[in-house]
């Protein structure tokens, strides 16, 4: 009789080990299945999700199969469970187990939002707006509240001292935290650039080297003609000329600009009309890059008045007025000759 007891104990552990052994198979099986997913997908972790919380997130959205295995892994490795709320990048075959060590290193999903130079405030907040899981808390406010807000002192505008380059952020971070970091990085960079600058520029101040910086960025777009540029405007204020840019006129414009500038449009008055005021425009009219400040700090030195579009891309340089109209003139008939073909 005990013989069979005892014969029987053993088959019952044998049993026992056995259903134990394929279970932890089964655990371990699960927990190298991918997510059941066709695209890469976010996943979002509210804050206080608990095991039994996320399994039923997981169920919800249909990431896993077989979720009666969920909690023994959870068991079998509660490491596993040490979580992080955020919002996370699920890729294409990534695993229970890779998801759940995802979650527990805290790296949440990367999203970028780029600024290009040469554009306005105006259209980085239309970018910001645009970005996806990003909070608008400068929606609602003006351009004064927020530069207030972005720690821009007073007297300086938002124009011009937004550092252009591409910014990371993570679900839920803020306009304004981005938009600090640019100005932050702006106001270095100008910091930087104004101690080391040529001596003897028509600069008063930090904020006259921006101003000049935007119109080089926004008059062309070829590396190694921004110092000749910045040498026909620095030239141009050394004699007391009118800079004549045209990117001024198209600003001070503004919504009445309709992509064709006329010649009365020239003529007309405005606070950034540099064919009608004597100087700088008061401001910046664009975020300049820092090649484009790096030009204005160190021009070309050049004797330098004129330029004007060649029709290939580039610009020709002139020193007077005869030339520059010669200039023109070829510049003209290379668009005639474009337009006949």
């Amino acid at each position: 009789m005990k013989k069979k007891l005892f014969g029987l104990l053993v088959v019952c552990i044998v049993v026992l080990l056995v259903a134990l052994f394929w279970s932890y198979q089964q655990v371990q099986k699960f927990a190298r299945t991918p997510l059941a997913i066709t695209q890469e997908t976010l996943f979002k972790l509210p804050a206080g999700t608990g095991r039994v919380a996320l399994e039923g997130l997981l169920v919800r959205d249909k990431l896993i199969a077989h979720p009666r295995y969920f909690p023994w892994l959870l068991q079998l490795e509660p490491e596993l469970a040490n979580f992080k709320a955020g919002t996370y990048r699920i890729t294409l075959g990534m695993t229970v187990r890779e998801f759940l060590e995802l979650l527990k290193s805290g790296k949440e999903a990367q999203f970028t939002v780029r600024f290009i130079e040469g554009t306005r405030f105006q259209d980085w907040m239309q970018v910001l707006a645009a970005s996806p899981n990003l909070k608008h808390a400068l929606a609602n406010k003006d351009e004064s509240q927020i530069a207030k807000v972005l720690g821009i002192p007073e007297g300086r505008p938002i124009e011009g001292w937004l550092y252009p380059d591409t910014y990371h952020y993570t679900a839920g971070n803020s306009d304004e935290m981005i938009l600090k970091r640019a100005y932050n990085r702006m106001s270095k960079e100008v910091d930087d650039i104004w101690q080391d600058r040529e001596k003897n520029l028509p600069y008063k101040t930090p904020e006259d080297l921006v101003t000049m910086a935007s119109i080089i960025e926004k008059e062309t777009g070829v590396g190694e003609e921004r110092g000749k540029v910045a040498s026909v405007f620095i030239n141009r204020l050394r004699i007391g000329m009118r800079l004549q840019t045209d990117p001024t006129v198209i600003y001070g414009l503004g919504k009445n600009y309709n992509g064709n500038l006329t010649r009365r449009d020239l003529q007309q008055p405005t606070a950034y009309n540099t064919y009608v005021i004597s100087g700088l425009p008061p401001t910046p009219i664009a975020m300049p890059s820092r090649a484009s400040l790096e030009a204005a700090a160190h021009p070309d030195k050049t004797s330098y008045l004129y330029f004007v579009a060649d029709g290939k891309g580039g610009h020709v340089f002139t020193t007077n007025l005869q030339s520059h109209n010669q200039a023109v003139r070829n510049y003209l008939q290379v668009l005639r000759e474009k337009n006949e073909k």
